[in-house]
C-alpha cells in the first residue's frame, strides 16, 4: 500500500493559519481549497472547524493522496476531492455533483489556499483569480498563505534566497508582490481585510467579495 504524502511544512504552518481561519472563517459554512497538496491542511482544519464543509481541489494526479489522507480521518465534513487545473485554460472551475449524480454549480462562502502561487507561472496566478468570481458567493471570503514581497522588496534574506532556489527549480516560479497580487483581487472583485505577519516570513492575506 502506498504511503500519505507528507509536507513538512504544512506540520509547521497550520496552527498559525488555523488561529487566522478561526477568526476569518467563524461564520463561514463552505470552503473551497485550492492546491491542497497533500490533504495534511484539509484534515487539520476541517477537524478544528467542524462547522465548516471543507471541499479539497487540486491537480487530478494529487487526488489520490489527499484522498489517502481523508480516508484515514474519516470525517463527516469532508468531500472527495475536486480537479482544479488552473493551468488548464478551458478547464472549468471544480464542481460537485448533486444526487443525480449531475453537475452542480456550487458558490462557495470562503476560499483558501496555501503555498501556491510562487509555484504557479504569473499567468496561472493570473487565471487563477479570473475563476474566482464563477466559484464566489456574494459577501465570500479568500484566505491565501504565503512569501510575499512589498514594494518589489524581498522582507527577508531567507526569502530572498528560498526565491532564487524557486527558480533555479523552475524559471516561472517565484515569490509574487503584495501589490501586484492585491490588483488581481480587487479585479476579481475582492477588497482586502486583513494582512497578517506569520512565522518564518510569511503571511495570511485575507480579502472579501463585496456583496451584491
Amino acid at each position: 500500500m502506498s504511503e500519505k504524502p507528507f509536507s513538512p511544512s504544512c506540520e509547521r504552518n497550520r496552527d498559525p493559519i488555523l488561529s487566522v481561519l478561526r477568526e476569518h472563517f467563524a461564520d463561514r459554512k463552505h470552503v473551497l481549497e485550492i492546491g491542497s497538496g497533500t490533504g495534511q491542511h484539509a484534515v487539520c482544519f476541517a477537524e478544528a472547524l467542524p462547522w465548516l464543509l471543507w471541499q479539497t481541489s487540486d491537480r487530478e494526479e494529487n487526488l489520490p493522496g489527499i484522498q489517502m489522507w481523508l480516508d484515514e480521518a474519516a470525517l463527516p465534513n469532508t468531500p472527495a476531492p475536486l480537479v482544479f487545473e488552473v493551468a488548464e485554460q478551458d478547464t472549468p472551475p471544480p464542481h460537485d455533483s448533486d444526487a443525480a449524480g449531475k453537475s452542480a454549480s456550487v458558490r462557495y462562502d470562503a476560499i483558501f489556499s496555501a503555498n501556491t502561487l510562487h509555484i504557479m507561472s504569473w499567468e496561472e496566478v493570473k487565471k487563477l483569480f479570473a475563476a474566482l468570481p464563477a466559484l464566489a458567493a456574494a459577501d465570500a471570503k479568500l484566505v491565501i498563505y504565503g512569501p510575499f514581497n512589498y514594494g518589489g522588496e524581498f522582507t527577508s534574506a531567507s526569502n530572498a534566497a528560498f526565491d532564487e532556489s524557486l527558480k533555479q527549480r523552475v524559471a516561472h516560479m517565484g515569490i509574487r508582490d503584495f501589490d501586484d497580487v492585491d490588483r488581481l483581487a480587487q479585479s476579481a472583485g475582492f477588497t482586502l481585510l486583513d494582512d497578517v505577519a506569520m512565522p518564518a516570513n510569511n503571511r495570511c492575506l485575507v480579502w472579501r467579495r463585496a456583496a451584491r
